[in-house]
């Protein structure tokens, strides 16, 4: 399991020493949610913050676009730094294509659904992709609580990419993740746990990290960059 914690419940006007102690406490992924104010209801931050952290850290960028039409923006995110550049099925009308420009400029490519969308789509994606992301609330605000409903959205999306051959896809879910429901959730299928406020509510940060770690048995590599 990979733990992410989501820069979005962090204090941001001390950005850089924050992402200092996140490495120095363990941390491997930093989950950076980007939103634009009109696919969700806030605002965050862009590329240039995105940039000024990437000279400050070898973390792995794990770029969360709740942007409409992400694929205007691409480039941007990739230069800034991005490991990883999750985009919406609901944002993006040519998914595949924007998923193949994603990978063609040399960084990981995830697709993201909201809990009231399905798989419809996916089997024509799979071989596009390198995650999967499962909003297990709806997404926009920090702090909110986990949808019970995705434990077995994380298994018929485990089924499917089974099915397809693409086991080696991982499964990320964002939202309402706590160290009660992590083993859990990891049991269902999923490899990488967003948590935002349920982290970084209770400091230190490599307490807080071996409280999530500690619950979860079977642990699964995932052979990325800076793992």
């Amino acid at each position: 399991m990979i733990l992410a914690p989501s820069l979005l419940s962090c204090d941001f006007s001390t950005l850089g020493s924050v992402v200092a102690e996140l490495e120095n406490a363990g941390v491997q992924w930093l989950h950076l949610d980007i939103m634009d104010g009109m696919f969700v209801p806030n605002i965050t931050f862009g590329p240039p913050v995105i940039g000024c952290l990437r000279q400050k850290t070898n973390l792995f960028f794990d770029v969360h676009l709740m942007i409409e039409e992400p694929s205007r923006y691409i480039e941007d995110f990739v230069k800034a730094g991005a490991d990883l550049i999750v985009i919406h099925n609901e944002a993006e009308t040519h998914l595949e294509r924007t998923l193949a420009k994603i990978k063609g400029l040399g960084v990981k490519a995830g697709i993201a659904y909201n809990p009231g969308s399905t798989f419809m789509n996916l089997p024509w994606l799979v071989h596009t992709i390198d995650l999967v992301l499962l909003m297990s609330v709806n997404p926009g605000f920090s702090g909110q609580t986990f949808l019970p409903s995705t434990y077995k959205k994380i298994e018929r999306c485990r089924k499917l990419l089974d099915e397809y051959s693409a086991s080696d896809v991982l499964i990320e879910v964002d939202g309402g993740v706590t160290p009660d429901n992590c083993a859990q959730l990891v049991e269902a299928g999923a490899c990488v746990l967003v948590s935002g406020s349920s982290f970084f509510a209770h400091p230190p940060y490599n307490t807080r990290l071996e409280a999530f770690m500690s619950r979860v048995q079977n642990d699964t590599t995932i052979n990325w960059k800076h793992l």
